[in-house]
């Protein structure tokens, strides 16, 4: 049987040394404060239905890329708003951005998604 208290005013724990302490000692399994700034806003770009349809088109696209020609009509969307939400998917570092003439590719960055995937899994 445990005797630990957890004091969640300071974040201290009392426990004796054998028994495992209520709090996770800081280490790497916690975020930082700039880790965290940063996976919430890739999280962010992704919490909108049109950006999550965009980055499906995209990342099924046979090519691994589209043009941003090729976006308006299956979203239902005007130019202007599916270019600002590809600019947050960029901003976020979700997809790129290459121009070739006058038209925008995009394509996943390479490991961003599962990147993020892993930022959720539980640290060893």
């Amino acid at each position: 049987m445990s005797t630990a208290t957890a004091n969640p005013a300071d974040g201290t724990c009392t426990a004796p040394a054998a028994d495992a302490c209520c709090v996770p000692p800081p280490g790497e399994a916690i975020l930082s404060a700039e880790e965290a700034e940063l996976l919430a806003l890739r999280f962010k770009a992704l919490s909108d239905p049109n950006r999550l349809r965009i980055l499906s088109i995209v990342s099924s696209s046979e090519a691994a890329e589209t043009c941003v020609c090729d976006l308006p009509e299956p979203l239902g969307l005007k130019q202007p708003t599916v270019s600002h939400h590809l600019k947050i998917l960029v901003d976020a570092g979700i997809l790129h951005r290459e121009k070739r003439g006058v038209w925008a590719y995009f394509s996943v960055v390479p490991g961003a998604l599962e990147s993020l995937g892993a930022s959720l899994a539980p640290k060893p």
